[in-house]
């Protein structure tokens, strides 16, 4: 996607269809030495009740795992806050 062209709503909805199938509940990234002492890099999904298995990735640097895992969360607040400027922009407030 060009950084300059507009986000459609065919687009947001795409995003959130995604954002949907993907795996219910928060998503932390547990590094080790920063968050951790021994084992493997991951990210934890869901808790309590909710705990899912945990992503491990492979190639990814601790970047990009903490771009991941905090994508779970930051997704829906940038959709929400698109949603709502497209209402401002469009005089729908």
């Amino acid at each position: 996607m060009n950084i300059n062209q507009e986000l459609t709503d065919k687009e947001i909805e795409e995003i959130l269809g995604r954002y949907n199938a993907s795996s219910p509940g928060e998503w932390k990234s547990y590094i080790e030495g920063r968050d951790h002492e021994s084992g493997s890099d991951f990210i934890m999904i869901g808790t309590g009740e909710n705990r899912r298995d945990d992503i491990e990735l492979t190639g990814a640097t601790k970047q990009d795992q903490d771009f991941i895992a905090h994508s779970k969360q930051d997704i829906p607040k940038l959709i929400n806050e698109i949603k709502r400027l497209k209402k401002i922009i469009n005089n729908e407030v």
